[in-house]
């Protein structure tokens, strides 16, 4: 039998009016369904052509800081710098055993067989800071030697290497690197563009397990004393007079108590003993070293707050272009963090072979009041040492270069006038008259190839510098004097 039940249907409950009515569903429009949603086609180039040329202006400004080349860096010093060059001759020292030799700037004026000078420069600066000062002291009868350190000025700044290198492609990459780093990036780059490839020697290279690379130098005042030492050998300068500025007297310290035997007085023109003049962090922190090499007016207000508020703007220029030159600006930091900033002046100064040698202090009274006082302190500090001050800056070379070399005269003059030996022995009577004979077939139009020959050994012995290594037309080389 069957049941039948009554089926209700559910009667929705009345309206709460406590309860807030649920608001309708809002359509969902997706990017594409949305109405008046046109992209703009232009606004990915807009941003991809704003990138790109963003880009290429940073590169292009950050070009202007890139060491050039040597003959471009050359070709583009100023034309005191490149008359100061082409007067000048380079001497071979070496300064490691291991090592191939490197060769070291000299700048020298004055008669042969008269008191000799000898002038070091401090960081920063190089024989050219001083050439007015070797021409004033030179014509007073001096024969006046400044030497541009090893990474200063035009002697070198690096040194050739034999370094392994990494096989497989790793090695590959990394020679691909360093010969990226030697030339440049924009030579890759250029190369990139107009050959759609840089050309890289690799099927040349694989089987290479070592390569030759420049490193730059980094000397101590070890090494700058092997230097000096080959350097006054080489000129056969001792005994002589011994100028030091700035911080030559920290790298050159040791040296000089090892040979003041060789040494008839010492002149320190503002050698602070416990640093430099030019301060390095303009020239190790990034982005500022290029800022204050690439603005001529931001090296120019470092110079004038640090070094000399009155140098010419040529000479001023001629420093910053010997300092933008390859590995120039990183000897020097190299070189300053080297320095023994710990160093005793007056220990020093009462060595044995020191305190008996006649030591005169130049210190600037132009700079303020404490530098004047310590300027007191460094003469107090050496025995018996004169004390004089004079009016340019801590880099007085381009201030005052008549005042300095006057005191250099001055302080030489005052000394017993050196004894040499004769450095070349008398020639036997035989020789000398056969060069008689030479020169009396000469005066009757005898064998010119003969008088030539005689004239070159007569020429050698008078002027030992005529054969030595002078630089070529763009000093790009040495070549040898007849």
């Amino acid at each position: 039998m069957a049941v039948i039940t009554d089926h209700k249907d559910p009667i929705d409950p009345p309206n709460d009016p406590s309860k807030p009515k649920s608001q309708p569903a809002k359509p969902n429009f997706s990017a594409t369904q949305r109405p008046n949603a046109n992209p703009n086609p232009f606004t990915f180039w807009f941003y991809f052509t704003l990138a790109v040329s963003l880009i290429t202006i940073f590169v292009v400004f950050l070009s202007s800081f890139a060491p050039q080349d040597p003959k471009t860096w050359f070709l583009n010093l100023p034309a005191t710098l490149r008359t100061h060059y082409s007067k000048g001759r380079t001497i071979k020292v070496q300064i490691y055993p291991n090592q191939s030799p490197i060769e070291v700037f000299t700048y020298s004026q004055g008669p042969k067989n008269a008191e000799n000078v000898l002038i070091v420069h401090g960081l920063g600066c190089s024989s050219f800071s001083f050439n007015k000062i070797i021409d004033h002291v030179a014509s007073k009868g001096a024969f006046v030697v400044a030497i541009d350190l090893p990474g200063s000025g035009f002697s070198d700044k690096a040194v050739v290497e034999e370094r392994e290198r990494f096989g497989g492609v790793l090695g590959r990459f990394l020679d691909f690197y360093d010969e990226i780093k030697e030339k440049g990036l924009f030579w890759g780059f250029d190369n990139l563009i107009e050959h759609g490839y840089v050309p890289y020697e690799e099927n040349a290279r694989v089987q290479v397990l070592k390569r030759k690379i420049l490193v730059s130098l980094e000397l101590g005042s070890e090494e700058v004393g092997r230097v000096l030492a080959q350097v006054v050998d080489s000129l056969g300068l001792a005994p002589m007079h011994l100028v030091l500025h700035d911080s030559a007297l920290l790298m050159g310290a040791n040296w000089v108590s090892e040979n003041a035997g060789s040494l008839r007085s010492i002149t320190l023109i503002d050698t602070m003993p416990t640093g430099l003049a030019l301060p390095l962090w303009a020239f190790r922190i990034p982005v500022v070293r290029e800022v204050v090499l690439g603005f001529d007016f931001v090296f120019r207000k470092l110079i004038d707050v640090c070094c000399s508020k009155s140098i010419s703007s040529s000479n001023l220029e001629a420093h910053r272009s010997l300092l933008r030159s390859i590995n120039g600006r990183q000897v020097i930091v190299r070189m300053g963090l080297k320095l023994n900033y710990s160093f005793d002046l007056a220990e020093w100064a009462n060595l044995d072979g020191v305190k008996g040698v006649p030591v005169q202090v130049l210190w600037s009274n132009s700079c303020s009041e404490e530098w004047s006082e310590l300027g007191r302190q460094v003469a107090k500090a050496i025995p018996a040492a004169k004390f004089v001050s004079h009016s340019g800056g801590r880099w007085p070379q381009g201030d005052t270069p008549d005042e300095i070399a006057e005191n250099i005269v001055s302080f030489v003059a005052s000394l017993p006038k050196t004894e040499r030996q004769a450095e070349d022995e008398p020639l036997p009577e035989h020789i000398h008259n056969s060069f008689d004979e030479a020169d009396h077939d000469h005066d009757h139009g005898g064998d010119h190839h003969h008088d030539g020959h005689g004239h070159g050994h007569g020429h050698a012995h008078a002027h030992p510098h005529a054969q030595a290594g002078y630089m070529d037309a763009y000093g790009l080389g040495q070549g040898w004097g007849s």
